[in-house]
């Protein structure tokens, strides 16, 4: 999202907030001299935020996530090591995480040496999350973190596709990499939203409801609303 994606979905944030406080006037969001849409285009908007469809939308993949990372890792655990193997059939380390993330829609280099350059840099092992990449054996070597302290690798000739405990320490790391969040924005909002009580699957019904002046919305159904759009104007979701 660029600043004026952000400031633009700001300001349709506050708009939809003032409209809670007068139900049945309709508003348009402006940023600078240019419309940015009406509440119904805000709903469409804050629904995909959400991670669901707004209208004339279909329902894809949200952001990739570390969790997706080692889940998807997992399912080729027992698969042999195979030198240079990026397939189902035989993978060594580097050809595992490329096979991984490619699963996931990612493209990442072939090698270990390209792929410890990927994404940002965890300072070490205590704050690795999982689906981030470990580069050890001064550079030779690279493994997924799976979380709780244990690893996804394609360890050596003869052996298979594994989930170990991790046995190195900072010592032995040449870098660790941080490719995708641990969780999407879009499942903090949808957290936001279910912890105030809203379906997120009902928002763009209810901004309807709000916008066209009907008195089919509840008090609380406005109140758990306005709790989600504060938590994304808080910077949740932007």
């Amino acid at each position: 999202m660029t600043v004026t994606d952000a400031l633009s979905r700001i300001t349709q944030i506050q708009s939809t907030l003032v409209q809670l406080d007068n139900p049945g006037t309709k508003t348009t969001a402006t940023s600078g001299s240019a419309a940015t849409g009406s509440s119904t285009g805000f709903a469409d908007a804050l629904a995909g935020a959400l991670g669901t469809a707004g209208a004339g939308d279909t329902l894809g993949g949200g952001a990739v996530t570390g969790s997706d990372v080692v889940a998807d890792a997992k399912k080729y655990l027992g698969v042999p090591y195979v030198f240079g193997g990026t397939s189902a059939s035989g993978l060594d380390c580097s050809g595992l995480v490329q096979r991984v993330y490619k699963d996931l829609g990612i493209d990442v280099p072939r090698l270990v040496s390209g792929q410890a350059k990927l994404g940002t840099e965890v300072p070490s092992l205590a704050q690795a999350k999982p689906g981030d990449l470990i580069v050890t054996n001064g550079g030779e070597h690279i493994v997924i973190y799976a979380g709780d302290g244990k690893v996804i690798h394609a360890p050596s000739e003869g052996r298979n596709v594994s989930l170990v405990p991790a046995w190195m320490d900072d010592s032995d790391i040449v870098t660790i990499r941080r490719l995708v969040p641990e969780a999407s924005a879009s499942s903090t909002s949808a957290s936001a939203g279910s912890s105030a009580g809203l379906s997120s699957g009902s928002v763009s019904s209810l901004l309807g409801a709000l916008t066209g002046g009907t008195s089919s919305v509840t008090a609380s159904q406005t109140a758990a609303l306005r709790a989600l759009l504060q938590s994304m104007l808080s910077g949740s979701s932007l």
